[in-house]
């Protein structure tokens, strides 16, 4: 089915709710040859899935992989990015099937789709296996001696490969590729330990004499070199030249009802989610609803399901985590062969898995990321002229966006950030590079100045006549969790089954997994019955009331060491290291329905400090005039640290709850008011440093974003926050409003303001 143009679902463009449409025009294939020298049983194998040629970039990336650098290629969702990096391993296996290739991904289910994408292709000599945690024992030994080609995440490598390399020295001595796909998701904290895990991966391939090219994939991000020497420390050729078709697109923001203005309480997302994809499916239209919960996903399929009759509604599915492979497995069967018409699903359909031809993409509230947002409406359009929604929760970055969509649809996408020499996150593999051969100044090359300097002060290694050695008894990978910064962390444990849920690093875990904390896990809500500070669990049930909970905080702030310092915006604005302070002293229950507050609770908890990075910024008195008296002036500080918090995300490839912030109306060091905003991560991964070279623009979105809030005093959607150590009290927006529009001015006056989005949109949009 060709969908002939937007007069499907041109009702839907007509009510109250929409905030925005527009149209991004069709874009036409650009092609290039097969190269001469593509091995010929590699061409016959692609001709006979009915390839003839290759798009632009793909030819681009077969072309620096071929003179033998190191290649990224990010373009736009659909985009062929597979047949990209395939292209060179499988031609290089095709004339020497000795050669291996390591394929690493963030999720099973991305090295379960692609293993099947090889495996149709059947080019000449390809052996692809899986090696993850859910492979048979007693089929790893086979996968080690026969595969070419294995597909593995970077928690089996960290833990299952790296330290176990004698096993592995076939595979080790025969590396040509190492294939990273969907690098955009490997950043923060994660990103900062893989970065490692990659180095280590390539200084065993050197001492077993191999030195593999990297090849990644990455969704479109504004900084894919950076990424590519942050994460695996090589410089690579960028392919960022997206040569693929794409259709023509609607694009249609949507605002549920407001109900009450002051609060800023709005209809539901989920239940206009499951009115919009009713509305399409019952014109069979091949819809996809991204949500942020599993629960989320559930209850639209639900919502959605009421509406339709029984033969449309089986038609329907939902897709989310939790579910077998081979569950998934059949729900992606029946979207590719056009049997569903409708999936709810978590961002677990976000990455590049082949769901076949869909006509529209839902996203209920922003995923977080423009990148994010790019990849879930990708899937629009595939058959023909799409439509792509976002249906805004009462989220401050949402509802700023209803309000501003060329902030939205105009803007840049973010930069991925990490950081390997984190020396919180390094430590755990400069010991685990040290159990897997010494290390000495040979390996600066790879692993970085900073992991041998870091090796000489480690107490657990030992320094030898042949370099660095683990002299500790345990298995130092295994202490190492690739989602945590801090060693020293909480497993947050379900009652009935004892299944670990997650990891909480200590400094957080006082304030989110607390004794009565409602906790969210990949959506899913908790409450935790016990927390054992010996034991260093948290014990949790699943939860279904009708309350959340906010922790309140003492924060304290000591500046470490300032580290760059700027006149920006008319006022000493500085970068650098700050130790953070907090005791969790009490929490609140606050209803769901309006955020009311039910009770409040006191906790004796221990104080916790770390270390992290930060900006801050001191206004001037002309800054702060009329707005100098206490609590005036508290409250405008408050205010601002929390709307610019909120909108921090838009400029740093992260979660407002990476972000940590204090303001006060005197600093002991400063002696003056000042702002701190601050990586919530011990050692900090470049959050706040994204925030400081950003200042301008991230100044001038919060400007925005406070000003067309149609709130009077403040609310959840500009400047009441859910995770404020203060539970949101003395907070004045109009005082806020006042001092960022000052320091906007200040900006504009000295020649430094800096544009939040491009005006003119590039051909193709978003």
């Amino acid at each position: 089915m060709t969908v002939t143009g937007a007069a499907l679902w041109d009702d839907l463009l007509e009510t109250e709710e929409v905030a925005h449409v527009s149209e991004t025009p069709s874009v036409d294939a650009r092609r290039a040859p097969f190269p001469d020298d593509l091995h010929p049983g590699v061409r016959d194998a692609l001709a006979t899935r009915g390839l003839a040629d290759l798009y632009v970039h793909q030819r681009a990336v077969w072309d620096a992989a071929a003179s033998g650098r190191h290649v990224v290629v990010t373009t736009c969702t659909a985009s062929g990015k597979s047949l990209a990096f395939n292209l060179p391993v499988l031609d290089a296996i095709a004339r020497e099937p000795k050669q291996r290739a390591l394929y690493l991904y963030p999720t099973k289910a991305l090295a379960q789709d692609q293993a099947r994408v090889l495996a149709e292709l059947k080019a000449p000599h390809v052996r692809a296996a899986i090696y993850d945690g859910d492979t048979p024992t007693d089929q790893r030994r086979q996968i080690r001696k026969w595969a070419n080609v294995i597909l593995t995440n970077p928690d089996m490598l960290h833990v299952g490969v790296l330290p176990h390399h004698d096993r592995w020295a076939d595979v080790l001595h025969n590396l040509r590729y190492v294939v990273v796909d969907e690098a955009h998701v490997y950043r923060g904290v994660f990103g900062s330990h893989v970065g490692n895990v990659l180095r280590r991966l390539r200084r065993l391939a050197g001492v077993y004499g191999a030195d593999p090219q990297i090849v990644l994939a990455t969704a479109t991000i504004a900084n894919p070199g950076e990424l590519v020497r942050n994460l695996a420390g090589v410089d690579a050729t960028v392919v960022d030249e997206d040569a693929a078709p794409r259709a023509e697109r609607t694009v249609l923001l949507w605002n549920p009802e407001l109900l009450d203005a002051e609060l800023g309480l709005r209809a539901s997302a989920l239940g206009d989610a499951s009115r919009i994809m009713a509305a399409l499916v019952s014109r069979g239209l091949r819809t996809i609803c991204f949500a942020k919960s599993r629960k989320s996903a559930e209850l639209i399929h639900k919502f959605t399901r009421e509406r339709l009759d029984k033969e449309l509604g089986e038609r329907l599915a939902p897709y989310r985590a939790g579910y077998t492979p081979a569950q998934r497995r059949t729900i992606e069967r029946r979207l590719v062969e056009g049997e569903l018409l409708g999936v709810s699903a978590t961002d677990a359909l976000e990455l590049g898995i082949d769901i076949g031809l869909l006509d529209c993409a839902l996203s209920v509230g922003f995923p977080g990321t423009v990148a994010s947002l790019r990849q879930q409406w990708g899937r629009a359009g595939r058959r023909g002229h799409g439509l792509a929604v976002l249906i805004a929760s009462q989220d401050a970055l949402d509802q700023y966006f209803m309000r501003e969509p060329d902030a939205l649809l105009d803007r840049r996408v973010e930069a991925a950030i990490l950081d390997h020499s984190n020396p919180r996150v390094l430590d755990g593999h400069v010991r685990a590079a040290a159990f897997e051969a010494p290390l000495d100044d040979a390996d600066r090359a790879v692993l970085g100045d900073e992991a041998l300097e870091r090796a000489a002060v480690l107490p657990d290694l030992k320094h030898t006549n042949s370099g660095y050695v683990w002299a500790g008894r345990e298995y130092p990978a295994a202490q190492t969790n690739l989602r945590s910064a801090s060693a020293d962390s909480f497993a947050v444990v379900e009652a009935q089954t004892g299944t670990v849920l997650g990891i909480v690093e200590r400094e957080r875990a006082y304030s989110t997994v607390h004794e009565g904390a409602v906790y969210l896990h990949l959506g899913e809500s908790y409450l935790v019955h016990e927390l054992d500070l010996r034991a260093r669990t948290a014990v949790v049930t699943p939860y279904a009331g009708d309350y959340y909970t906010q922790a309140k905080k003492e924060t304290a702030t000591t500046i470490e060491e300032p580290l760059r310092a700027e006149q920006r915006c008319g006022l000493e604005l500085t970068f650098g290291r700050l130790s953070v302070t907090e005791r969790v002293v009490a929490y609140q229950k606050k209803s769901v329905r309006d955020q009311a507050t039910l009770e409040t609770v006191p906790l004796d908890l221990p104080e916790t400090s770390f270390e992290t990075e930060a900006i801050w910024y001191v206004p001037t008195d002309e800054q702060l005039a009329g707005l100098e008296r206490m609590p005036k002036l508290l409250s405008a500080l408050h205010a601002a640290e929390h709307s610019m918090i909120a909108l921090l995300p838009l400029w740093a490839m992260c979660d407002r709850w990476d972000i940590g912030g204090l303001s006060t109306n005197i600093h002991f060091q400063t002696g003056r008011p000042t702002v701190f905003v601050y990586d919530g991560h011990p050692g900090g991964v470049g959050i706040a440093e994204r925030g400081f070279a950003a200042f301008e623009g991230w100044v001038a979105d919060t400007e925005r974003m406070l000003e067309g809030c149609p709130c009077a005093d403040g609310c959840p959607s500009c400047v009441q926050s859910p995770k404020c150590g203060n539970l949101n009290e003395m907070l004045d927006k109009g005082a806020a409003l006042t001092l960022l529009r000052r320091l906007v001015a200040a900006s504009v006056d000295s020649g430094h303001a800096r544009s939040s989005y491009r005006r003119k949109r590039p051909e193709g949009g978003i």
